[in-house]
């Protein structure tokens, strides 16, 4: 199955023969200190710019399976966002994982995104469409 939505992802992760745990960091689009002049511009056009991570979170599909629930959840921290980034945890003998479990991995997620290193997450706008980032 291909995912093309969110609710495609969330099909897909209750069709898993392991319950599944999806993993979040909500990034803002940032531009960078040492900016040039073109890559402002350009980031003033809605281009470039780097993505920080502001908010990390793990949930049951369950627990999320309309993303303006997830949107509704993560305004009430306060922190703006751009970009959703998923990748799911598979749990073992019918159990998801811990919260304490996606610690790891949520940081991992995090540091990879920091370093650009995104192409094995899938990424949602804050519309919950989802988008291709180069």
């Amino acid at each position: 199955m291909n995912i093309n939505t969110y609710q495609d992802l969330i099909a897909l992760a209750e069709e898993q023969p392991e319950p599944q745990r999806l993993l979040f960091v909500f990034s803002k689009a940032e531009l960078p200190e040492d900016a040039t002049p073109a890559q402002k511009k350009a980031f003033e056009q809605g281009e470039g710019g780097v993505l920080n991570p502001v908010i990390c979170v793990d949930r049951t599909p369950e627990e999320v399976r309309d993303f303006t629930t997830l949107v509704s959840e993560s305004e009430q921290t306060g922190h703006d966002w751009d970009i959703a980034f998923v990748a799911a945890m598979s749990g073992r003998g019918g159990m998801p994982p811990t919260s304490e479990e996606c610690l790891q991995p949520l940081k991992m997620m995090m540091q990879q995104i920091q370093s650009g290193m995104i192409s094995r997450f899938l990424a949602f706008s804050r519309q919950g469409e989802l988008v291709q980032l180069n």
